[in-house]
């Protein structure tokens, strides 16, 4: 069946219409009602869905728990061929073909991760023959509606705990909230909106949005307010939301009663896939970012996949970079897997790592590559750059200083850039930042032991590097800021 032909035919009239009558938005709400209607008289179906079906978070929801998904990705070159002589697409009216595909991709390709069960490429030597052999072939391996997933995070002394990954994983709180607990804190911020039940008596305690919450006189106000409750040793703090609210809920999980439980429900791709899992948590002072902090190991996380489909796409593009910083931690083409896949690929890299080293006393400095001019970045535009944002462009001024250093090449350069360019993000910083500033940053960072401390790729792989020459450092942020 194709959604396009049951909208023309439910409306009476052609898309480019509908477009031209009546706007997007009452073809998205037609195409809306299309799909709830399709998905639900035709069970058995395949259905061809139309490029934009995923803007919508309520069309996001069917397609996840209604059908089996197939994402038929192509190159913009290979779609502008095929669109050659179609005048009758409206949302590719103006400028060129190549221009207009590239900004809808920028604007989709989360959401479309968010859906796709699979993903098919279609190269430009492929002939539609072969382009259906490929996505039979995709449906064959699906393994039907995908179950909850465990991957395990080992700690040195034998202690571990889980994360689950799937969707509608929120609904297993409860198995992971420790037996003892009489009482849950339930510490997320007004923006959120994800209800969850830990199964016991449970209190919301409503931060302020964005990264102001992460402040020291929030932690006090919390701790005040958990001992005006009533809350012992033996109860729990569950962080609901992204990295901001599961820094901050872990750090006043460790600091409360010299340290009760915590668990972290996920509702971030960036806290999915990093900032949930390891135990790092802290919050920021004037003089830079995480300074004061700690380690505290959750009692067990939750990765619910279905909370990113209400995501902002500023949001969700913020965890892609650090999903671009996994790709040279081993991930491999972690663009080209199903996002449940991409997140539990994520989750035992970093569960690998802090196995070996829970308190970042060696390997696990590893995982802040980009982070050191990310940081600064971040301060210096008063946390306005997502975090993700940052990381993604300090991947790349990580390589520039690798590369004047002489560890790696040219090609190793060009290379980040292209992975950071496939994952949809900025390959520049805008060229407001003071450099000196940045470069005097550096020496603030939690790295900073002796002197100025990177993580740079190498001979012998992605590893903490002393830089002395900060003309070196200066010279390399020209690449990165704009001009």
């Amino acid at each position: 069946m194709d959604l396009d032909a049951e909208i023309e035919a439910s409306a009476g009239r052609s898309i480019p219409a509908i477009f031209a009558d009546s706007g997007e938005d009452a073809f998205r709400a037609i195409e809306s009602h299309a799909l709830t209607r399709v998905l639900a008289a035709s069970p058995h179906a395949v259905v061809a869905a139309g490029g934009g079906v995923i803007v919508r978070a309520e069309n996001r929801r069917h397609l996840r728990r209604q059908a089996d998904v197939v994402w038929l990705d192509a190159a913009n070159e290979v779609l502008a061929r095929r669109l050659e002589g179609d005048s009758g697409r409206p949302l590719l009216q103006g400028g060129s073909p190549i221009a207009r595909l590239d900004a809808l991709r920028r604007d989709r390709t989360a959401h479309y991760t968010t859906c796709a069960d699979s993903i098919v490429v279609a190269t430009a030597g492929h002939d539609e023959a072969s382009t259906v052999a490929q996505v039979i072939s995709a449906v064959d391996a699906l393994p039907g509606r995908p179950a909850l997933r465990t991957e395990p995070v080992r700690i040195e002394g034998g202690r571990h705990y889980d994360v689950l990954i799937g969707s509608d994983a929120r609904d297993h709180l409860a198995e992971l909230v420790p037996s003892r607990a009489k009482r849950v804190a339930v510490v997320t911020q007004a923006e959120i909106g994800v209800e969850v039940d830990p199964g016991v008596e449970h209190r919301v305690f409503t931060v302020p949005d964005g990264e102001a919450a992460k402040q020291l006189d929030v932690v006090g106000d919390l701790c005040s307010q958990f001992a005006r409750w009533g809350m012992t040793r033996a109860d729990a703090v569950v962080s609901v939301g992204g990295g901001v609210v599961s820094d901050l809920a872990g750090f006043v999980a460790a600091s409360y009663h010299r340290g009760i439980p915590v668990v972290h429900v996920s509702t971030s791709l960036l806290g999915q896939i990093d900032a949930a899992i390891g135990g790092k948590c802290g919050v920021n002072i004037p003089e830079g970012k995480n300074l004061v902090g700690a380690f505290k190991q959750p009692a067990g996380v939750i990765c619910d996949i279905a909370a990113l489909d209400t995501l902002p796409i500023g949001e969700f593009r913020a965890g892609m970079g650090e999903l671009a910083k996994y790709h040279f931690l081993g991930g491999g083409d972690l663009d080209r897997l199903p996002l449940t896949d991409r997140v539990a690929a994520c989750v035992r890299i970093k569960a690998d790592v802090v196995a070996d080293d829970e308190t970042e006393a060696g390997r696990r400095a590893i995982l802040n590559y980009g982070h050191t001019l990310a940081h600064a970045l971040e301060a210096a535009s008063g946390y306005r750059i997502r975090h993700g944002e940052a990381v993604a462009i300090g991947l790349i001024y990580a390589a520039e200083v690798a590369h004047r250093l002489g560890r790696i090449d040219a090609d190793a350069v060009a290379e980040h850039r292209r992975v950071v360019a496939a994952y949809g993000l900025d390959t520049q910083a805008a060229a407001t930042y003071d450099p000196d500033e940045l470069v005097e940053s550096f020496g603030r960072d939690k790295k900073a032991i002796d002197g100025i401390t990177f993580v740079l790729d190498g001979p012998r792989g992605i590893e903490p590097v002393r830089v002395d020459d900060r003309d070196l450092l200066r010279d390399a942020l020209e690449p990165v800021l704009g001009s």
